[in-house]
């Protein structure tokens, strides 16, 4: 789509994320509204669309989990062993005592990496997940 073309439509937003929009417009120095609603909607779009694709994909999973959570890193490598075939690298970091964050490559068939990250999801001690991928 050739730049300046689209389609303009209206959206509902409460007020108090109309407030924080605001502040964060200010505070940012953004351009636009509409550039910040765009900028968002891509990140929902990057963040979902391997949901529904087929075939294979690749990107990264990002983790910040709680290592003293009885068996978290146990668990968290015994479910990357099973999943070799789809990651092609970790990265792990010790953030403090108690929190990790870890980044897992992955590439191959979404499938796979679709049950990889809902078994990593259902892991107790995770406490946040981003997946980014792309197809």
């Amino acid at each position: 789509m050739p730049p300046g073309s689209g389609r303009k439509f209206g959206i509902y937003l409460p007020k108090d994320i109309e407030r924080d929009l605001n502040h964060l417009v200010k505070e940012l120095n953004l351009s636009s509204k509409s550039k910040l609603f765009q900028e968002a909607l891509r990140l929902f779009i990057v963040e979902n669309k391997w949901r529904i694709v087929r075939g294979r994909i690749a990107g990264a999973i990002g983790l910040l989990y709680n290592h003293d959570i009885g068996g978290t890193d146990e668990m968290i490598t015994r479910i990357q062993h099973k999943y070799i075939d789809v990651i092609v690298s970790s990265i792990h970091v010790h953030l403090d005592e108690e929190k990790c964050l870890l980044t897992i490559i992955v590439r191959g068939d979404v499938n796979r990496v679709k049950e990889l990250y809902k078994e990593l999801h259902g892991v107790t001690g995770v406490l946040l997940m981003r997946p980014v991928f792309l197809e």
